[in-house]
């Protein structure tokens, strides 16, 4: 797998310090379990907080890391959470973790023309869902109200002169008016994160924007 389109360092630096949406998280955390190169800045980004850390932190009991994650999981000190079977999911870990399963176990909605889309539960601030986009069909031209990340999981597509296949990830922002074309060899799954509505151009998309969520 080639990926050419990586996550910004300011993305990366957030995500180690903690400070993204659980929605973001997710993407990066799926994006970082396919891209070597990402994966080893973000382990950088980690080392240079566990050093600021480790030398402002007061010294702590050897037990506190256990009982510290006894109150976060709900379980007796010691014992560990069970591991639910991924089975054949065809998705990257961090993905079949979240979602319990493979694309099976995804409840699509129809958004018409053929594409699909599945908002998954996450917290406030940002949503995310998977979208499946038939080959060859084109998204509705749209701008954004605020950042959206877009990993490609399976297929790809093009939007403008840049091509995005499974590893990509794009960035937009409220700069960014496009209208990405899946390519017409395959159907395309991607995993979409936002903090903000978007902005359709065409009259029927944005009357059907509020009842898709999107």
């Amino acid at each position: 797998m080639t990926i050419r389109h990586h996550l910004s360092d300011p993305i990366l630096l957030s995500y180690s310090a903690g400070e993204l949406p659980e929605a973001f998280s997710l993407v990066v955390a799926t994006h970082l379990s396919m891209c070597d190169e990402c994966r080893a800045r973000a382990g950088a980004f980690d080392a240079i907080g566990g050093n600021v850390i480790e030398h402002c932190m007061a010294e702590m009991a050897d037990s506190a890391m256990d009982a510290a994650m006894a109150r976060i999981t709900g379980l007796p000190v010691g014992a560990k959470p069970a591991i639910a079977p991924r089975g054949d999911a065809g998705l990257p870990g961090p993905l079949v973790d979240y979602i319990g399963g493979g694309l099976e176990s995804v409840k699509w909605r129809s958004l018409g023309m053929g594409v699909r889309h599945a908002v998954l539960p996450t917290e406030k601030g940002a949503t995310a869902r998977l979208l499946y986009i038939p080959a060859g069909q084109a998204m509705p031209d749209h701008g954004h109200g605020g950042t959206e990340l877009t990993l490609v999981l399976r297929g790809a597509f093009m939007d403008g002169d840049a091509r995005f296949a499974a590893g990509d990830l794009e960035i937009a922002d409220e700069s960014t008016n496009h209208t990405p074309v899946a390519d017409a060899g395959d159907d395309c799954i991607c995993l979409v994160a936002a903090d903000a509505k978007l902005r359709f151009s065409g009259l029927i998309p944005r009357l059907a924007q509020p009842f898709f969520r999107i």
